[in-house]
């Protein structure tokens, strides 16, 4: 693989399948901001960070709704994902509110996360 790009987000930044999410839910460690919540764990031993984005039906019927908001965090997360200096992270955005919130604050709450993961 060559070296990372600043502003993309490759499939290889992407969590999938069920072994590494569930080992993501059990191990690690939770936080939450106003809108969302978070899930973080360090020191996998690789060199990508990946991401998941996570927003449920239980606020949202309306898959255009969904589909917006997890939008917003991929572009929020891709952004700025250079404010997250640790590699080998994965990370599980979930948002966690009854009302659509504007980008500028989805970002920001993004970017609260990755300052306080890389801490």
């Amino acid at each position: 693989m060559s070296f990372p790009l600043a502003n993309t987000l490759p499939k290889e930044e992407r969590l999938c399948g069920k072994t590494t999410v569930s080992a993501l839910i059990a191990g690690g460690r939770w936080g939450s901001t106003a809108h969302m919540k978070y899930c973080f764990l360090a020191g996998r031993g690789d060199e990508i960070n990946r991401i998941m984005v996570s927003v449920p039906k239980k606020f949202f019927k309306r898959a255009v709704k969904r589909n917006l908001l997890k939008r917003r965090i991929r572009e929020g997360y891709r952004t700025q994902k250079d404010l997250l200096p640790a590699k080998g992270v994965d990370i599980l955005f979930q948002y966690n509110s009854p009302e659509i919130v504007d980008f500028e604050i989805v970002r920001e709450e993004v970017a609260y996360v990755l300052r306080r993961i890389s801490k």
